[in-house]
């Protein structure tokens, strides 16, 4: 029993500190492209992992907290990023519950994180990008003032797509490569 508590533990650390390391990894390399209204975060396609063990729940929350708050310091983002830190873990937690809820069927388990992820974070991205300075929607000339709506839509499309491919095109092989090698939990 000790030592499966111990495993747990250990296993939601490890996925913690990939999702995290992988993540600002992506900032630094991807910039503009893992933040922002359109993304590809890479790191996103470990959220695989929570169809094949309970200890990516609480792994990938974690790291996505650690994530999120490492950029609103680096981004220099202040308290804005207070709301990536907040809701974008709730899309995190949120996509890891669906994943490992629907674990049987894994096309369907990975829908999760495509749409916790555009439904939340364009929620308060128009609120971050006005922070940084953005005053129109990113490839088009629409203002953001008043125009809260407009960008809620975008960035739904927006991010759903760098979501769904992401997770889609690299978070599937990778489940499809871990479930020969690995046992399920």
């Amino acid at each position: 029993m000790k030592n499966t508590r111990a495993s747990f533990v250990a296993q939601a650390g490890m996925i913690a500190a990939v999702y995290a390391s992988a993540t600002l990894l992506a900032m630094f390399l991807l910039q503009g492209l893992a933040w922002g209204p359109v993304q590809f975060r890479v790191s996103e396609a470990i959220t695989v992992l929570a169809v094949l063990t309970p200890a990516a729940v609480p792994g990938l929350t974690l790291g996505c907290a650690i994530a999120n708050l490492a950029a609103s310091v680096m981004n220099g983002t202040g308290l804005l990023g207070i709301f990536d830190v907040a809701f974008g873990t709730l899309a995190t937690l949120l996509a890891a519950l669906w994943c490992r809820r629907f674990r049987e069927s894994p096309r369907l388990a990975l829908l999760g994180p495509v749409v916790a992820n555009a439904l939340i974070v364009p929620a308060y991205l128009p609120l971050l990008l006005q922070g940084l300075g953005f005053y129109t929607i990113p490839f088009t000339s629409i203002s953001l003032e008043g125009a809260y709506l407009p960008m809620y839509l975008f960035g739904v499309a927006a991010v759903g797509f760098g979501q769904a491919v992401v997770v889609y095109a690299l978070g599937y092989p990778l489940l499809k490569a871990l479930r020969k090698t690995m046992p399920q939990s």
